[in-house]
């Protein structure tokens, strides 16, 4: 998951000195893509209606065949283009998590980071100098939540100017 550099001394890969991205989990990918298909299916649906009060039918298979393209499309994106989460030396940038606050910020402007489970969900809550708040749910992104937590750490110590022994 980690896009880490690998270590000289060890050669085991050092958390925190490349980009590290975290892109959706699979099933909720899985939802976006089914809620694109029921959408389709009622456009296609709807066009099948418009037919029968003279539209033509080729309309109904063209868009038919657009929207499977477009599912599909969504569907890859979703899964390999789309990063969630991404740490960097600067700082952090989240997208696509309604309700996450602030959604992007640099290191050295956060105070506190601790975990929470707000409706049983398990999150990360990042607190800012400001007192604003970023709101991550580890469960969404793609990869083991422990990790998030591990890198997440390293990235806070060294926007602190604090370096590994």
């Amino acid at each position: 998951m980690s896009d880490a550099a690998p270590s000289a001394a060890s050669g085991a890969p050092q958390p925190g000195t490349t980009p590290t991205e975290y892109r959706l989990a699979p099933t909720v990918a899985v939802r976006f893509v089914g809620a694109a298909l029921v959408l389709l299916a009622v456009l296609v649906l709807v066009a099948t209606a418009l037919v029968a009060t003279g539209l033509p039918g080729d309309v109904v298979v063209v868009l038919a065949a657009l929207g499977v393209l477009g599912v599909l499309a969504l569907g890859w994106w979703l899964r390999s283009g789309l990063a969630v989460v991404r740490f960097d030396d600067a700082g952090y940038r989240v997208r696509l998590v309604r309700g996450a606050g602030v959604k992007q910020a640099a290191w050295s402007e956060v105070q506190e980071a601790q975990t929470a489970s707000p409706r049983g969900i398990r999150c990360i809550v990042l607190r800012l100098v400001d007192g604003r708040t970023t709101t991550i749910p580890v469960d969404v992104l793609a990869g083991d939540p422990d990790e998030v937590v591990r890198e997440l750490q390293v990235r806070l110590r060294r926007g602190e100017g604090l370096r590994p022994l």
